[in-house]
């Protein structure tokens, strides 16, 4: 009886904790107790607008950051090149070049040009240039991780936004100092850890408040800011070419000036408010985007999660971390595909961008046109997406990508690029003027992958778990290409969706 008598207390105790518990979500959840409770989709839909006013000057603002990663991560190109020497005594009185100054050599441009002018890093010690090129890497591709997971925990979106733009930008300035080759790869190192994860961080600041119906179209216009940024970069870098340390000074105080002048003017992200119970403040944005966009959302309506069915699922979008990723199949499944595709894809993509130094035109030209090929990309990606769908041009666009760059391979480098002119009579299809092409098709595939990371959005692991992923892969991909260099003589999500597998 004792035994039936505690059992029956037990049960009790559980019940009223059951009871409180569920009267705590749903009342964190009713967003002022309302009664027509929608989720953040449906209320975008419905009531605020899809793709506004507000929405708009939001992802421009937001996605504006895009341009201070590709700064940050480009920038080696050019502190990292090696100037032309010339011999002060004539043409043959001088000794073995990779003597340098010692056999009468001299720079160009002066030894404070380029890291490789200052610290000597030719023939024996020109592997240092592609290994600080792989430590960069391997840099942003642990901090992917890191903020990942911020980003979705007590931090949010804005948060960890704010925190990578602060440390890229002093890191970046530190670099400048840097008084030896190891110090500069340490910095360097560290620039990657926070620049690494600005683009992300920012996709999907940028994207969560925009409806269904536009979020995967406009998702794909993030990329225009990556390319602008390296074509403003070649451009800056041409102002300043002799000196390194000031170019870097000069690529990273926009990090600084972003924090501090943008952010302020952004909002956090209504479904990072709502994930984590703050749903007054959610339902605050989402009144400002409608009141901007002209709309009203009326005092009956109150937000849900997307995936509330029930009540335990709320306790666990609490509780939840990026080791839930690992817990659905679909979700593996997704993660081991985004893994390999975006791996490929950043490989050719790394590869294409760092090789504009074997080009046979000015360094600073071949940047800007580099850039500018990939930008045709996103245009044809929002286009075909909506008639061929996802799959079939992920396929298609890397089948191309492959085709191009094996053909450039194998054509004999004859006159290419070379000073009778560019993309000129019969050197138009020399192999190193199909580069741009390739570069379009290859840059399809992380477009349209970005498309399809927009589809998992809603639950409390989608920036950490997918967003993160993605971007620490394709940070692999870029360190062992950089590797690839050591000996050299120079140096998307595609997630699909359960529809799609078959």
């Amino acid at each position: 009886q004792r035994q039936l008598n505690s059992y029956h207390s037990r049960s009790a105790r559980d019940l009223r904790a059951a009871m409180s518990t569920t009267e705590l979500l749903l009342a964190a959840s009713g967003s002022g107790g309302g009664s027509n409770r929608v989720s953040i989709d449906d209320a975008l839909s419905l009531h605020a607008g899809e793709f506004g006013r507000w929405q708009l000057r939001h992802f421009v603002l937001v996605t504006a950051a895009w341009m201070l990663e590709a700064m940050h991560t480009m920038v080696m190109i050019f502190a990292d090149r090696e100037p032309a020497m010339w011999c002060p005594a004539g043409d043959g009185r001088c000794g073995d070049r990779c003597a340098g100054a010692a056999a009468g050599w001299e720079w160009e441009q002066g030894s404070g040009s380029s890291t490789v002018a200052e610290w000597g890093l030719v023939c024996g010690e020109r592997y240092k240039v592609g290994l600080v090129q792989a430590i960069y890497f391997a840099g942003c591709m642990m901090g992917s991780g890191v903020f990942g997971h911020l980003s979705d925990s007590f931090l949010g979106r804005k948060g960890s936004l704010q925190l990578v733009c602060f440390l890229s930008g002093g890191f970046g300035l530190l670099t400048s100092l840097s008084p030896n080759y190891w110090v500069y790869a340490a910095f360097r190192l560290l620039t990657g850890f926070s620049a690494g994860s600005i683009c992300f961080c920012s996709f999907v600041l940028a994207t969560e408040p925009i409806g269904p119906s536009y979020r995967g179209v406009v998702g794909t216009s993030t990329c225009y800011f990556f390319s602008g940024g390296i074509a403003a970069l070649a451009g800056i870098a041409a102002l300043f070419q002799s000196s390194w340390r000031i170019l870097y000074i000069v690529t990273s105080l926009p990090s600084l000036a972003f924090m501090l002048v943008v952010m302020p003017f952004v909002s956090e992200s209504p479904r990072w408010y709502l994930v984590h119970c703050r749903t007054d403040d959610a339902m605050r944005v989402l009144r400002d985007i409608a009141s901007t966009n002209g709309k009203s959302i009326p005092h009956c309506v109150g937000l849900m999660l997307d995936d509330e069915d029930d009540i335990a699922k709320k306790v666990v979008v609490e509780t939840s971390s990026v080791l839930d990723v690992f817990r659905s199949q679909i979700m593996r499944a997704r993660l081991m595909l985004l893994v390999i595709i975006t791996f490929l894809c950043s490989v050719v993509y790394f590869g294409l961008t760092l090789n504009v130094v074997n080009l046979k035109i000015n360094l600073y030209i071949s940047v800007v046109v580099n850039s500018l090929a990939e930008m045709p990309a996103y245009l044809v990606t929002a286009v075909l997406l909506q008639h061929f769908g996802r799959k079939p041009l992920t396929i298609g666009s890397m089948l191309l990508s492959g085709v191009f760059c094996t053909t450039a391979s194998l054509i004999p480098n004859f006159g290419a690029m070379s000073k009778d002119g560019m993309w000129g009579g019969r050197d138009l299809w020399n192999g190193r003027n199909i580069q741009p092409i390739a570069r379009i098709c290859v840059r399809v595939v992380p477009n349209g992958g970005a498309y399809r990371r927009t589809g998992v959005q809603g639950t409390g692991v989608t920036n950490g778990g997918h967003t993160s992923a993605h971007s620490g892969v394709a940070r692999r991909a870029g360190a062992i290409r950089g590797v690839r260099h050591v000996g050299h003589h120079r140096w998307a999500t595609g997630v699909l969706p359960p529809g799609d597998y078959e």
